[in-house]
Parts: structure tokens; sequence; C-alpha cells
């Protein structure tokens, strides 16, 4: 049985006590700590490299969640792995050999996971099933934290947690990402996720990072 996780993103951490905000984040029962990293063309923002990465994983022991959203992400799978991430994610719409690039992550001893626009079919993804370890479904458009949920991409969570379990992919998690709130995280647990990113309902929650974390947590028992 699948376990509801929690990936606490630091784009809306404060940078200037970055340690501190992780450690907050991690006693508070957060599961992983995500990393979206930007290259100012695939998407229209520049985050962080493997750099961070490595600033993370001397901060925690957490899982390293990094979701790559940059053009070429096969030439940077070493670096980040090297970095010290546990998940490594890439988009289905700019990886033309994907099962190669997927095979490179397993390789260097990551989960290998696919990432869906809201825009982008699950047909697109059908061929690589077998070869996630998750599927990064985006419920904004990606590039900047404190983005409004896009509901109608609730449905294609239910389609994937149906496709998943039709072909006997039970333990492929079903991650989401992109304006998940104490009232967003609800509707897309009953379409079948269970890895819940969130960034601004933590680190910029009116009460505190604790609060924040405590929140979406409530929403495992509904």
């Amino acid at each position: 049985m699948l376990t509801d996780r929690i990936s606490a993103s630091i784009l809306s951490a404060d940078f200037t006590c970055l340690a501190d905000q992780i450690h907050l984040a991690e006693a508070s029962g957060i599961d992983w700590v995500h990393i979206d990293v930007m290259d100012g063309t695939f998407v229209p923002n520049i985050s962080m490299g493997p750099f961070i990465v490595e600033t993370c994983r001397r901060i925690t022991p957490l899982p390293l969640d990094v979701h790559l959203m940059i053009e070429h992400p096969e030439r940077h799978i070493e670096a980040f792995a090297r970095a010290g991430a546990n998940n490594l994610s890439i988009h289905i719409e700019n990886n033309p050999h994907i099962h190669r690039t997927l095979q490179s992550i397993r390789s260097f001893g990551c989960k290998a996971g696919v990432v869906l626009n809201p825009g982008t079919s699950i047909h697109s993804i059908e061929a690589i099933l077998t070869d996630v370890d998750f599927i990064l479904v985006m419920t904004v458009n990606p590039g900047f934290s404190g983005q409004k949920f896009i509901p109608q991409v609730a449905e294609k969570i239910r389609s994937i947690r149906s496709l998943l379990d039709l072909l006997g992919l039970t333990e492929t998690e079903i991650e989401v990402d992109g304006g998940i709130t104490s009232e967003t995280l609800p509707l897309v647990k009953s379409h079948g996720a269970n890895v819940f990113v969130a960034a601004t309902a933590i680190f910029k929650h009116p009460l505190g990072i604790r609060a924040g974390v405590s929140a979406l947590q409530a929403c495992f028992s509904v």
C-alpha cells in the first residue's frame, strides 16, 4: 500500500536561513525535500543547481526530490546524482530519448520520475510506465511558486492511477505539484495521488512552517 507523503519545496523557503527552515520542516514531519531546478529556457524562471542539492544533502538526511525543469536534462543527471539527489524527475515534453534518460537516472542509484505538464496527455507516457518509480503531475504550469491550482488536472490523476492499477503497477507513486494546500490536497488524494509537493503552503504559512505541515497532514485522515 502506498504511503502518503509531503515533499516540501524549498522554492518558497527563506534562503537566508535555509538550514533552519529545512530543519523545522523536518521536525514538523515532512517526508521529502523538493528541489525545483529551472534554467530560464524550458520554464520562464531560473533557480537552483547541483550546488543547492549538495547543500541540502549536508543539511538533512531526508530524501531529496529533485525536479529538473531544464533543457537537455540528460546532460546533468550525473551531476545531480553525485550532489545527493535521491529522486530525479524529468519532463516528457522535452526528452525525445526518454528511455535512455530514465535508465541513466537509475544507473546512478536514484529513483526515476517522469513529469507531465497540465496540458500534456497521459498517452505520452504509456510506453514508459514500467520504467518509472513515480509520476509527477503538474497542477500548475511550471516555473513559479504560489500559482493557483488547475482543477481540471485532477481527472488526469484519476486516469493515471486507473492505468497503473490495470497494468499491475500498484507501487508506482503519483506525485502532484502546484497549488497544493489543505483545500486542494484532499481532491488530488481522492483521485489517486500519494505524494504532495507544497511550497507556499509550508514556508509561507501565516502561522509558520509547523502549522503549514500540520494542516497538510490533517488531510491524510480525511
